[in-house]
């Protein structure tokens, strides 16, 4: 496999995935985490290595090390392997993908920005999703049995629980305090915010096509996904937080061993479940007109790399940042017609999302 992003969480349980399974790995991407990279290249000897930063290069403990956007785009070029996963973060990501499927690559999607920016323009025949919400989604919907509503679950982010009246004041370290588990510092940021499910929804529309997309709130994230059929009944995707299940799909197709600990739900007791609030996640409004103009999704996106920034250089508060994207997406009309369309786009909204002043 090419694995884009093999420091972070999705790319370190990737690699524990091709370790048991005897997987080789022809290209390792990564960021500022050397360190781990150095480890990783020991124990998978690929064949070439991409860092983020050119000054990290030296400190890279392998013979064929390259740097920046133009190496990924080239290393996947390049390589014999026909398998990508992209687990990048953001709209870096994006570029990546549509090289791989330029190659005739399959790619294992963690990347959601590609989809949310550009779903329009991917052949989504050649990905497969390794979100776990999409994942559960995929995992229900193997019948021909008409689906009604497809349903994906969110933790509520950091700030569920918090009195309303304190949120908008909320600090980033506050808002880094995920109650369920430890992930990077954007996707903690856009679970608090709500964003992460409007991407996630977003992406689920581009993946499965036309429909009826919706979230709700289940506090344990234990269900990842749920599927409405017309008959009136619903199915449920239960699992223990761990991508190592729809990463090993991807990679294999077929897992045919356990992989997870089996939930008993007798020791579970209950579960909650909670209805996404606007009062509480401002973002949440943007839904609807996002899911009927789903091209849309390369302004949401842009708007909130840039007021991410603003936010984590201490600039804005967390109630402002929703307030910077919300301003930004109703400033702006236009849809691409075309891949070029996405990075003019692109690069407009943030030119104007920086000049804000909330």
């Amino acid at each position: 496999m090419i694995l884009l992003g093999s420091t972070g969480s999705i790319g370190v349980n990737a690699l524990l995935i091709a370790e048991r399974f005897n997987l080789s790995v022809d290209t390792l991407v990564a960021g500022r985490n050397i360190s781990l990279l150095n480890q990783q290249i020991q124990k998978f000897n690929p064949k070439r290595v991409v860092v983020l930063d050119p000054k990290d290069i030296s400190a890279v403990h392998h013979p064929y090390v390259t740097s920046g956007e133009n190496a990924i785009l080239e290393a996947i070029e390049s390589s014999s392997s026909d398998f990508v996963v992209n687990a990048l973060v953001g709209f870096a990501g994006f570029r990546p993908t549509l090289k791989a499927l330029e190659c005739g690559k399959r790619i294992a999607l963690a990347n959601k920005e590609s989809l949310v920016v550009g779903g329009a323009f991917v052949d989504t025949s050649r990905i497969i999703p390794i979100d776990s919400e999409h994942f559960g989604l995929w995992y229900l919907n193997q019948t021909a049995r008409p689906v009604s509503r497809m349903v994906i679950t969110a933790s509520g982010g950091a700030f569920r629980d918090w009195p309303l009246e304190n949120v908008v004041n909320a600090t980033l370290s506050d808002a880094l305090k995920h109650p369920n588990w430890s992930m990077g510092q954007k996707i903690t940021i856009d679970s608090a915010s709500m964003m992460n499910k409007l991407f996630e929804l977003l992406e689920a529309r581009w993946l499965f096509g036309e429909g009826e997309y919706d979230a709700i709130i289940e506090t344990r994230s234990l269900i990842h996904a749920l599927i409405d059929y017309t008959d009136g009944s619903t199915t449920a995707h239960f699992a223990h937080a761990d991508m190592k299940l729809p990463i090993a799909y991807a990679l294999m197709g077929e897992v045919n061993e356990p992989l997870l600990e089996r939930i008993d739900l007798t020791r579970i007791g209950s579960l909650e479940f909670r209805e996404i609030q606007k009062e509480r996640y401002p973002l949440w409004e943007l839904k609807n007109d996002l899911l009927c103009n789903p091209k849309r999704g390369v302004i949401l996106n842009a708007a909130n790399e840039i007021a991410i920034e603003k936010f984590v250089r201490g600039e804005i508060g967390f109630g402002t940042l929703s307030t910077l994207i919300l301003k930004t997406y109703s400033h702006f009309s236009q849809t691409p017609h075309c891949v070029e369309d996405v990075f003019a786009i692109d690069e407009e909204v943030r030119s104007y999302t920086r000049g804000l002043s909330c």
